[in-house]
């Protein structure tokens, strides 16, 4: 697909998408923003309730009228192991002591159903619906078509992306290494799917038909045009709109984002239980030799720590989620942020002659 055609594919200006950033930074305001920009916002609704994602839907469509796509994870089913869950449990005891937490119940049940999330998303006709850590069910790409939606799949390595294609997803978001968030491999381990953005992406682009959208590591105009050059009908940048005025980013996060450094990030499961790239700190140091539940246990499991941390302004305790091209994060409003990628763009393409 040339690049130019990701207009009708997607119905945006700009080939720049806004990676989901489920979980807090997720907001309404920053998905409109990006599409009121000539882009793609995007929602994460992964860890949001039905009613939750119908009022945030609401609100998207209050404050634009432009093209957005919704979020969701594959469920994974995850059954809790009573010794391992004590295990956990015990360990996670220090850190609710530290921040005067009590110990938690643990919500029945532990996840929000996928058929019901999915349910509040065909029923509010989005544009896209966009799905990461497996294959939506045949079921499920057929009921999204039926409700007008086009849909999304996220690949870490080509045997993943020709078996997306094969569901019939109508595009795929080639994840690479450098990306920051949960990992999407579904298909053999996670450590051995880091392949680079640049290796990744040119790869997919010639085991595909489906447009491709490229993600990790993308924070200016360079990437983005760099992206187009491998075959990449769009970018998604994720880690560029964190420190964004409309972003669900606190300020310890913040400040946290500002002032890393190119070897900043790692890959850890000690916050969900899942692959993910991050900051290191603290907590992730502290479960490097322990092995997490598994998720979405381990993430149910650390939610109030989490929480608590994020109030007290303890980043250490916190799971900041954030690529490798962290240090060139930009504070600013969404549209002053999708502006100056859109004129690194005309310069990039200006330079290369």
């Amino acid at each position: 697909m040339r690049d130019r055609d990701h207009q009708q594919a997607f119905g945006i200006q700009h080939p720049i998408v806004l990676a989901p950033l489920a979980g807090g930074p997720s907001t309404p305001e920053l998905v409109a923003a990006v599409s009121n920009a000539g882009g793609l916002g995007s929602l994460g609704a992964a860890y949001m309730t039905p009613s939750a994602i119908r009022d945030a839907i609401a609100t998207i469509r209050r404050l634009t009228d432009r093209p957005f796509a919704i979020n969701l994870f594959v469920p994974e089913p995850a059954a809790p192991d009573a010794s391992r869950l004590a295990e956990v449990q015990s360990r996670l005891s220090a850190y609710r002591a530290e921040l005067g937490l009590p110990e938690p119940r643990l919500p029945d049940p532990l996840v929000i159903p996928f058929e019901d999330q999915l349910a509040a998303i065909v029923e509010a006709k989005v544009s896209m619906c966009s799905f990461t850590f497996g294959v939506p069910a045949a079921e499920v790409v057929r009921a999204l078509r039926q409700a007008g939606s086009l849909v999304v799949g996220t690949a870490t390595h080509v045997e993943e992306a020709c078996v997306l294609e094969r569901a019939g997803v109508d595009a795929i978001v080639a994840q690479g290494g450098e990306a920051g968030g949960h990992r999407g491999t579904f298909l053999g381990r996670a450590d051995d799917a880091l392949i680079g953005t640049m290796a990744l992406v040119p790869q997919v682009v010639d085991a595909v038909r489906v447009p491709v959208i490229a993600a990790g590591g993308i924070m200016d105009g360079r990437g983005i045009v760099a992206a187009l050059a491998l075959g990449a009908c769009a970018a998604q940048l994720g880690t560029a709109f964190l420190c964004c005025d409309e972003t669900g980013t606190d300020e310890a996060y913040r400040r946290s984002l500002v002032e890393s450094h190119d070897n900043s990030s790692t890959i850890t499961r000690a916050f969900s239980g899942r692959a993910a790239r991050g900051l290191r700190n603290r907590f992730v140091d502290d479960w490097e030799t322990f092995e997490p539940a598994p998720f979405p246990l381990q993430n149910v499991l650390t939610a109030d720590i989490r929480a608590a941390a994020r109030r007290a302004g303890r980043p250490e305790l916190v799971n900041l989620w954030a690529g490798q091209g962290s240090p060139k994060v930009r504070r600013m409003p969404a549209a002053e942020l999708m502006r100056a990628l859109v004129d690194e763009m005309a310069a990039a393409r200006r330079n290369a002659g």
